[in-house]
């Protein structure tokens, strides 16, 4: 794989983060090389904005590609910082790249609000350029309008200071929840109170207190964990305090509320978030987020999120009465509580439909998963993964693949998959390396794909939920996405600056398959015999797609609303006000509601400190993409369909707008049906 040929800056024999070919060196990074280091590749970086300022040439190569050059090197280097942040923490690290990040958004800030760089993008001649190029243009200058170059000097110089003080509070939210995760255990000697879990869940257990060096089991925070023990376990109490402790995380109501309470973090990012849109010209965080979106209006994306509400507020009192009925009448539950409800539904569902999760569970051990995913890959998408032996990486578990199509090279990929401390929760794929065309040749790109899976424990490989599998795919469709490319420029190659409320697109896609039996047969092979999943526990399952499916939708709807009304709800500045507001749109749209010290906000990192601020309905708007654009693999050769969505969509990143994309995948704009259909709801 041909990598970053850039000369290797003075200094790298010490700072690992300045070498600047092959792959980063996890291992070797300590928190004091990033201050350094970002000061060099920001000079490196200065150094091309000043040439390119006063050079005087304004073609495409001496402007636009310089540039994407200069950028993609300081991405580079931060993308190692970052990750490394997110899946290796420790109080040093967090401590450096806090710093770290409060200095590069102010010198970002400083090169997106530099007026004779805007220029010199103005003054290239579109005419002279091809349709990609013209694009990369017309979307920088877009973006340096919303970075604020064209406010007058006093309001771009409070821009770039709104920008800094949001990533700083931004990244102490996200720090808070990762403390509060961590800060929170139950060590448990008496096995009786875990009577219920499954076996592979309690050897998950155990080896958690093991790493506490404490005996029994210990039930912490961390996904995993949590699942497990609302999901299974019989003792009610149990259930309560894990539910309790995990939806009070980083609040007044959790663990030390006088450091971890994100309370006043969320009403100053509002604040600031508000007044970043208003500085720009925008009535609010809505209008400034849907700039660079599929979605016309904000009023366009709330009919949308309601006429789903609408839809499924029926169908989701039904699942709601079933789960009461069921609770009262079998299990002897006269009142079901929020931390009933996994536990109920689990019940429920295997009595209908005779699932057993852990039944399912043992038909898809890791190793058998990913033989599977990689078969998948290749049938469809022509892939091919190898794993290399010898790449440094940042833990043991993790593993670094070469992919190729028709023999030759063309990205790479690191799984971490398992969950651990210093290790943010959730599941998510990220930039290691971007493609870019230098002079010696084309950088390939490189992606992270990440989850928090339950390690391998008591001798087993570990055992995957068909929720996992469903997680896998979905990071796996944001890598493809990303890997795939044939733009040779960063900024529109993948899934950097495709609009947002499309970018779930080719991960949802992805999704699907794990509805498909053959796939899934391929995927699974139970971890004692082998034997692939039967035909009748496939049919089970599917059965039981639509179980509460309802319900489901209306969390998604509750999210999204939440998240626009609390962006476009000016009258709304601190927890209090966002906790009130939180409360009205369950009123309208949700049926199954949280006890009144639940603290769900404090916790929401993907609006407070991640990229769906004003956004998170771009999961509900991209499934309705996804589960359209599947029906063509389902139309006729799934090989075909696969070239059609690599060539159309993945191929050409945001070289054009998503919606053209589609359309030229999928022959017409996109329509409802599948979406409802998913649901069991009337079109």
């Amino acid at each position: 794989m041909s990598t970053t040929p850039t000369d290797t800056a003075a200094g790298a024999a010490e700072n690992p983060l300045l070498v600047t070919t092959g792959l980063p060196a996890f291992d070797a990074v300590k928190p004091e090389h990033v201050a350094p280091a970002l000061e060099a590749a920001i000079a490196r970086h200065d150094a091309v904005v000043q040439a390119v300022i006063k050079g005087g040439d304004r073609g495409f190569d001496a402007v636009c590609r310089a540039m994407e050059q200069a950028e993609a090197d300081l991405s580079d280097l931060w993308a190692t910082v970052s990750h490394l942040h997110s899946v290796a923490d420790t109080p040093e690290l967090r401590a450096a790249h806090a710093a770290a990040l409060e200095r590069l958004i102010g010198y970002s800030s400083s090169v997106a609000q530099n007026p004779d760089l805007y220029a010199a993008y103005a003054a290239v001649d579109p005419s002279a350029l091809g349709p990609t190029e013209r694009r990369l243009v017309d979307l920088s200058l877009r973006n340096f309008k919303l970075g604020g170059v064209a406010l007058p000097p006093a309001e771009r110089e409070r821009f770039a200071a709104l920008q800094v003080e949001l990533g700083r509070l931004q990244t102490a939210y996200s720090s808070a929840v990762l403390d509060a995760t961590e800060a929170w255990v139950e060590h448990i000697t008496d096995e009786a109170l875990l009577a219920g879990v499954p076996e592979a869940d309690k050897a998950m257990l155990a080896s958690l207190a093991a790493a506490r060096n404490l005996d029994g089991w210990a039930v912490t925070l961390h996904q995993p964990s949590v699942r497990a023990i609302l999901t299974y376990a019989d003792n009610r109490d149990l259930r309560a305090r894990v539910y309790r402790a995990y939806g009070t995380r980083a609040s007044d109501q959790g663990l030390k509320p006088e450091t971890l309470d994100n309370g006043d973090r969320m009403g100053a990012i509002l604040a600031l978030r508000r007044e970043a849109a208003a500085l720009l010209g925008f009535n609010d965080p809505v209008d400034l987020s849907l700039a660079t979106k599929m979605a016309r209006s904000g009023a366009e994306v709330v009919d949308f999120l309601r006429d789903l509400a609408r839809r499924a507020r029926q169908p989701a009192l039904a699942d709601k009465a079933q789960l009461e009925a069921f609770a009262r009448d079998t299990l002897g539950i006269d009142a079901l509580e929020p931390w009933d409800n996994g536990y109920v539904a689990e019940k429920l569902r295997q009595a209908l439909h005779s699932i057993d999760d852990q039944k399912i569970k043992a038909y898809f051990p890791l190793p058998r998963v990913l033989d599977g995913l990689l078969a998948l890959l290749r049938d469809v998408f022509g892939i091919t993964l190898t794993q290399e032996e010898g790449t440094r990486v940042w833990h043991k578990d993790v593993r670094y693949y070469t992919l190729s199509r028709d023999g030759v090279p063309f990205a790479g990929l690191y799984m971490d998959l398992f969950a651990r401390t210093g290790k943010k929760g959730g599941a998510w794929m990220a930039v290691c390396r971007a493609r870019l065309k230098r002079q010696d040749g084309t950088q390939l790109p490189v992606a992270y794909l990440n989850c928090n899976f339950a390690p391998p424990a008591g001798g087993k490989p570990s055992l995957l939920s068909h929720g996992d599998v469903l997680t896998l795919l979905h990071e796996m469709g944001h890598c493809l996405h990303h890997v795939l490319s044939e733009v040779d420029y960063p900024s529109i190659s993948g899934v950097t600056g495709f609009e947002w409320d499309a970018v779930e697109l080719p991960s949802q896609l992805l999704e699907n398959f794990a509805w498909d039996r053959q796939v899934l047969r391929s995927m699974s092979g139970h971890v004692d015999t082998g034997e692939p999943l039967p035909d009748a526990l496939f049919d089970a399952m599917l059965g039981a797609q639509r179980f509460q499916a309802a319900l489901a939708l209306l969390r998604q709807v509750e999210f999204a609303l939440f998240d626009l009304q609390m962006h476009l709800d000016a009258g709304v500045t601190d927890a209090a006000g966002i906790q009130a507001l939180l409360e009205r749109v369950r009123a309208e749209v949700a049926v199954l509601t949280p006890p009144e010290w639940h603290r769900f906000a404090h916790a929401f990192t993907h609006i407070f400190a991640g990229g769906y601020a004003a956004g998170y309905y771009s999961y509900l708007w991209a499934e309705r993409l996804s589960l359209d654009g599947f029906g063509k693999f389902l139309e006729g050769d799934r090989a075909a369909a696969g070239e059609a969505f690599r060539a159309q969509v993945l191929a050409v990143g945001s070289s054009r707008p998503a919606l053209d994309s589609y359309i030229a995948f999928r022959g017409r704009e996109p329509e409802n049906d599948a979406l409802l259909k998913r649901y069991g709801l009337a079109a």
